[in-house]
Parts: C-alpha cells; sequence; structure tokens
C-alpha cells in the first residue's frame, strides 16, 4: 500500500510522523511524507519520499503576526491572531497540499492542520483518508478546549467553550473548502466541524491513553493509539563536546523552546543561565528557533540533539510544552518544568502537573530567574516528582501507537 502522510507546521509537528512513517515502511508499505521544504533533508534521510509544502514555519513565527501571537494575553486574542495568520496562508498551504495528494496515494494519513483538505480529496479520488492527530481536538465534557489555559469548565461548559472554538475554526477552512469543492465538482457541503467531515471518520490520536484517557463523548472511530515516537537519525552520534559535558559532572538540567521564535533570544537566554545558575544545577540549552546561546564552566549550548537520547541523561526538562517535547520527557522518566508560551501548550503543561511528575506551569509571559530557579531546585531534588516520571516512562514503555496505526491500515486492504 502506498501511504501518503501530510503534516504541516513545526518541527514538533512533522517528528513523530517520521518515526510512524519509517514504522509503516518497515512492515511493507510504501511512505511519502509531505510537508515544509525546510524539512526535505531530514525526511529523506530516513528512508521516506518527501513531497514539499509552501510555507516557512519558521518564518511565520517569526514574523509581526506571530510574535503578536506569543504576546497574547488571552486565548480569545491567540485566536483572533491565529486565525488572521492563518487566513494569510491557508490558500497556499491548501494548494500545495493538492499537489502532494495528486501525486497519487492508496491511503491519506493527515494531521490536525491538513486534515480537512485531505478528507475533502478523498471524498473525490475514492482514497480512505484518516485523521492522524497528536492532540485532542474534538469538543468533549472530560476537558476544556486546549487553548483556554483553564483546568475545566465542568462538563456542559468544556462541550459548550469546546463546540465554540470548534465552530469558529470552521470558520477558518471554509472558503478555502468550498473552492477545492467546487475545483473537484463535489457537492456543497454543510460542516459538522472542519476537522472531522463527519463523525464516522476514522481518526487516530497520536498519544498516551494513560497521559490523555480517550473521552467516553468522542465518536466511535475517534481512537487514542500511543505515541508515535520520533525516527532517530541514522547513525547519529553525539558530538565530542557534549558527550566530554556530561560526563564532567551530575546530570545536568535541559533548558529549550524547540521552535518558538522569540524576538528578546538575548535576555531569554541570560535568564535561562541566571536560573540555572541560582539553582546550582549544571546546565544544556539547545538553541532552537530562536537561536538561544549561553555558556560558562557548567552551562553549554547545543543544536539539534534527539530528544530521545539526551533527556534520559538530564536531571529535569525546562520546555515549553510542546505536544512532541512534552512526550519526550514522559517517556524519559525525567522530571519537567514546564514554560507554555501558546495553543496547546497550555494544555500539556496542565497535564504533567496533574501527572505528577512537574511543579505548577510557569507563564512565560512574565517568566523570572527566580521563579524558573525555585521550579529547577523542585524538580531536581524533590523524589516524588522523579518516583512518579519513572513509573509513567515505565507505563509507556509497554505502549505501541505505531502498531495500531498499522493494524487500521490492515482493515482497509
Amino acid at each position: 500500500m502506498h501511504v501518503l502522510i501530510v503534516t504541516a507546521g513545526s518541527w514538533g509537528d512533522v517528528a513523530p510522523y517520521t518515526g510512524l512513517g519509517v514504522r509503516l515502511r518497515a512492515a511493507g508499505h510504501e511512505v511519502a511524507l509531505a510537508t515544509h521544504e525546510r524539512f526535505e533533508k531530514t525526511v529523506e534521510a530516513f528512508g521516506l519520499e518527501f513531497r514539499p509544502l509552501p510555507v516557512d514555519p519558521r518564518q511565520e513565527l517569526a514574523s509581526a503576526a506571530g510574535q503578536g501571537l506569543a504576546r497574547a494575553t488571552s486565548p480569545a486574542v491567540a485566536m483572533a491572531r491565529l486565525t488572521r495568520m492563518a487566513r494569510a496562508f491557508m490558500p497556499r498551504l491548501a494548494a500545495g497540499v493538492a499537489d502532494a495528494v495528486r501525486q497519487g496515494a492508496d491511503v491519506l494519513l493527515s494531521s490536525t492542520t491538513t486534515d480537512p483538505v485531505c478528507a475533502t480529496f478523498g471524498e473525490a479520488m475514492s482514497v480512505p483518508a484518516l485523521g492522524v492527530y497528536l492532540q485532542p481536538i474534538r469538543p468533549t465534557a472530560a476537558f476544556p478546549p486546549l487553548v483556554t489555559r483553564v483546568r475545566s469548565l465542568g462538563p456542559y461548559g468544556n462541550r459548550l467553550a469546546g463546540g465554540a472554538l470548534w465552530l469558529g475554526t470552521e470558520r477558518l477552512f471554509a472558503p478555502t473548502l468550498a473552492r477545492l469543492r467546487r475545483e473537484l465538482a463535489l457537492p456543497k457541503q454543510r460542516f459538522a466541524g472542519p476537522l472531522s467531515l463527519s463523525r464516522s471518520r476514522t481518526v487516530l490520536h497520536g498519544f498516551s491513553p494513560r497521559i490523555v484517557p480517550r473521552p467516553h463523548d468522542w465518536p466511535s472511530g475517534h481512537q487514542v493509539c500511543g505515541y508515535w515516537w520520533p525516527a532517530t537519525p541514522p547513525a547519529w552520534q553525539p558530538d565530542s563536546r557534549l558527550s566530554d559535558f556530561l560526563a564532567a559532572g551530575p546530570p545536568p538540567v535541559f533548558a529549550g523552546f524547540g521552535s518558538f521564535v522569540a524576538t528578546d533570544a538575548e535576555r531569554l537566554s541570560t535568564l535561562l543561565a541566571s536560573a540555572l545558575r541560582r539553582a546550582r544545577v549544571r546546565g544544556i540549552i539547545q538553541s532552537g528557533w530562536s537561536g538561544l546561546h549561553a555558556e560558562n564552566d557548567d552551562l553549554i549550548t547545543v543544536q539539534e540533539v534527539p530528544h530521545a537520547w539526551l533527556f534520559p541523561r538530564t536531571a529535569a526538562v525546562v520546555h515549553h510544552a510542546g505536544a512532541g517535547t512534552t512526550a519526550a520527557g514522559l517517556r524519559a522518566g525525567t522530571p519537567a518544568v514546564a514554560v507554555p508560551v501558546q495553543l496547546d501548550q497550555h494544555f500539556w503543561a496542565q497535564r504533567l502537573h496533574r501527572l505528577g511528575v512537574s511543579p505548577p506551569p510557569l507563564r512565560y509571559q512574565s517568566l523570572t530567574a527566580p521563579q524558573l530557579s525555585e521550579a529547577i531546585v523542585r524538580a531536581t531534588r524533590d523524589p516524588a516528582l522523579r518516583t512518579r516520571s519513572r513509573r509513567v516512562a515505565a507505563a509507556l514503555a509497554d505502549e505501541d501507537g505505531a502498531q495500531h496505526v498499522l493494524d487500521v491500515l490492515e482493515r482497509l486492504t
């Protein structure tokens, strides 16, 4: 079977699908991954066919609109700014997805952002189109929508807020999908939500039911598989400088904000260095898309290092609570210090705290070195956090999220 995986966004929105793609390929499927051109070499290094999508996610996040999103003071403001951004690039992205799909596939697997377009093409081409999501976006009574920054609104409030966000997002996709349906000679359709064209569609979720249990009020086709772990680059080895640093003392604390693009990277770098020094711990800062950098005898800066290799060698992980980084920390059994910036990061940060593997989340927009230092001290010295982190990691080790996807594909043949 020729499988096309389509995803858009930052590296965290791509990495899990490299692992899924490698697993599907090992099972005998032909696998292509359609995503942004900046990830082409990495995708091809895993032996997967690459199909390009337009839009550079780093440029979008570094733009004035992207920085406005990071500075949003409320969920409503964040969604309004995200909507303006998306309206500007959605037509280009949809055209790129269309080009990738037209190259052919027996089945389409699409991420949250690309699923509406892929589902429409699946309908037009009579090709199975399955959602493969990294976040639990469908409205439910079990928890509030991901961007609300609150723990719960109660069952009724959670569903009401989720439905409102669902319908709001529909407006974002509607013009592009209406135009696409006309081009494909498909009938007009009244949507019940943009990211699942019917309740009977199969949508697979790449996170663990131990971390986010499947809500009872989801449609039966919405399944929680377990994590799809990113593939490790072939023949990757740490550079000697990193290896020597790790060997020279006790496990350090990792600090990184992944694909978040900070306009004040120098200030953030200084804040991280100060917090690590106050906590009296060794540290590793990951440069990321912000270009963070700070060094001294007990602190080094690194570029891209596979989290699956590095995190188990650390005492704690300070991060922005992106879905992928959150998963990597849980897999490593390492306590976290979550500093969410925007969107679903607040949901994952709260989930870490509720699991008992991190102190309460710290808000990036008001972050201070003393705050962060105090959280680092707790993460590295509280034995309960370490114990619970290891228990979660042991539970995740028994799961096989990719096999769940393979089983679903087998039923399509």
